[in-house]
């Protein structure tokens, strides 16, 4: 469904998803995300809901992540496995003690509440696509838009429903391979707001002020690829394992009980390395063309991987970031082609060659999770 939000001023519509792309200008757009400014419509996105006494254990039972404790307020991200522990969903999810709100890419709804409505068996759970009536809007925190979300969020229990990002630390329970002194996500303070659909046009309505400024997709993709974020729509596949994309950091608990695809994960983390690892690429010579997702990456002659995502960042310029081989060196002087215009491409790496094989390393200590209400 088109979203009310395409008659702001400059909006130039997504195609094919029904939100805006961008509003003219996506660096000042990117800037305004960062300092709370700007609010960008997320409303192409799928939200899935799960009710009942046992909704929490059944969950904790079939996906990645422990979430039989996981408390009203609380957020969180999990990943539904295959048996071979490829990825085949992911969902940010936050419960308010009576639902349990799980967020998903684009349209996968449809086909993850089918998945889900097979697995209730005796369960006393219910499963429901709330897409029609519930989207989602993202903003980043302590800031206007944070406010003008508030004002009209979904408030079922007398408390905002809003997802607070936990890439920007490795949740208890997980592993971060890449090894960075300082992780980029480390001040990504990103948190989605749900919103019944029929108060979109009062949000509209306050977006026409001065205070908050619309933002539109192409800003908000840059900022998550200098933040090395995964996401199941860009750097999933049908092969995809979590371990490849450093999502052990905050959508992997390495400890909870059994569930789909478990042995995978812990064979490829304890004994094995995955087979592929994500970089992040600062592209030279590409002001004029982006290589677009699936354009493949070369070392040399040899095609050694893809690109996933990619964008032009208001600082470090035209970035993006590729699935390669493993074996490939971390200094490796990696090209992309687009439209006969060959571009170099250096590797950052964010999952190193010897990722996994960890059994009997020491483990460092990590941080909790760290969760705000909403102003």
């Amino acid at each position: 469904m088109r979203s009310p939000l395409l008659g702001l001023p400059a909006s130039v519509e997504s195609i094919g998803l029904g939100v805006a792309a961008s509003y003219g200008n996506p660096f000042t757009e990117q800037r305004d995300l960062l300092s709370g400014s700007a609010v960008v419509d997320l409303s192409h996105r799928g939200v899935v809901t799960v009710t009942g006494p046992d909704r929490l254990s059944w969950l904790d039972s079939l996906l990645s992540q422990d979430l039989r404790s996981l408390k009203p307020g609380d957020s969180t991200e999990a990943l539904l496995l295959d048996p071979q522990g490829h990825i085949e969903h992911a969902m940010r999810i936050m419960d308010d003690g009576v639902t349990t709100w799980l967020l998903v890419d684009e349209d996968r709804s449809v086909s993850l509440v089918k998945w889900l409505d097979r697995m209730r068996f005796m369960k006393q759970v219910e499963v429901a696509d709330a897409s029609d009536a519930v989207a989602t809007f993202g903003c980043f925190d302590s800031g206007s838009a944070f406010s003008a979300l508030g004002a009209v969020a979904l408030s079922p229990q007398g408390a905002a429903l809003v997802w607070a990002d936990p890439w920007n630390h490795v949740s208890a329970g997980g592993w971060q391979y890449a090894d960075a002194a300082e992780h980029p996500a480390g001040e990504w303070n990103y948190r989605e707001v749900l919103v019944a659909r029929e108060r979109m046009p009062e949000l509209v309505l306050s977006m026409k002020g001065a205070e908050t400024a619309p933002a539109g997709l192409i800003a908000l993709d840059a900022l998550r690829i200098a933040a090395w974020r995964p996401r199941i729509v860009t750097e999933g596949d049908a092969t995809a394992l979590p371990h490849e994309t450093d999502w052990l950091r905050s959508a992997v608990h390495l400890n909870k009980g059994c569930y789909r695809g478990q042995e995978t994960v812990a064979k490829v983390h304890n004994l094995g390395h995955p087979p592929r690892r994500l970089v992040f690429l600062t592209l030279d010579g590409s002001d004029a063309v982006l290589p677009e997702a699936g354009t493949p990456v070369f070392f040399g002659e040899t095609e050694v991987g893809r690109i996933t995502s990619s964008g032009r960042h208001f600082e470090e310029g035209a970035v993006a970031l590729a699935i390669i081989k493993r074996s490939v060196a971390p200094d490796a002087e990696l090209v992309v082609n687009v439209d006969a215009v060959e571009i170099a491409a250096a590797q950052i790496v964010i999952v190193p060659t010897d990722a996994g094989r960890v059994a009997n390393v020491p483990r460092m200590p990590r941080l909790g999770k760290v969760t705000r209400p909403i102003a």
